[in-house]
């Protein structure tokens, strides 16, 4: 019996540093991310209803309506400009018939055509800081002015939309 005491304690001896050998050491892994900020715009056009110069007077107006969307990242708010058209003269903007004749209407960022819409200043529309992603909407009110005295064609122009952020 001794010989197995000795033995089974011999093993126990053995295999003891082997139990405590099983220490753990650990390390902090750091993570990180940058988020930037990014937007993306695009445009719906405004197109308006045909233009009648024989009934349109100083007082006889003629609306109509487009569309900026921009989407951008969370708590920015950014501001969007339009620029004054690829037939502007100056700061007016004109519609171009391809030969020699314009036709000039103004773009505005609210209904009541009181606040026209520009690519600096003033003009800029200002947004207010974004609560998700999510696209949002403005609407670009168009207006020719009554009175011009024109030739019948199809009338056009280019607009850049521009958002700073």
């Amino acid at each position: 019996m001794k010989r197995t005491s000795a033995l089974g304690a011999l093993l126990g001896v053995t295999l003891l540093p082997l139990a405590v050998s099983g220490a753990n050491q650990t390390a902090s892994l750091t993570v990180s991310a940058t988020v930037t900020n990014n937007c993306t715009i695009s445009t719906s056009a405004l197109t308006f209803a045909p233009y009648d110069p024989v009934v349109a007077n100083a007082s006889n107006n003629l609306d109509g309506t487009g569309r900026v969307t921009v989407a951008y990242t969370k708590g920015a708010a950014p501001t969007i400009g339009l620029g004054n058209g690829s037939s502007a003269s100056g700061s007016a903007r004109r519609l171009f018939d391809g030969t020699s004749n314009y036709l000039s209407y103004e773009l505005y960022q609210d209904s009541g055509h009181s606040l026209s819409w520009a690519n600096s200043g003033l003009g800029l529309m200002t947004t207010t800081a974004a609560t998700s992603k999510v696209a949002r909407d403005f609407t670009v009110y168009g207006r020719i002015a009554g009175n011009q005295d024109v030739p019948a064609g199809s009338y056009a122009d280019t607009i850049v939309a521009t958002v700073n952020f």
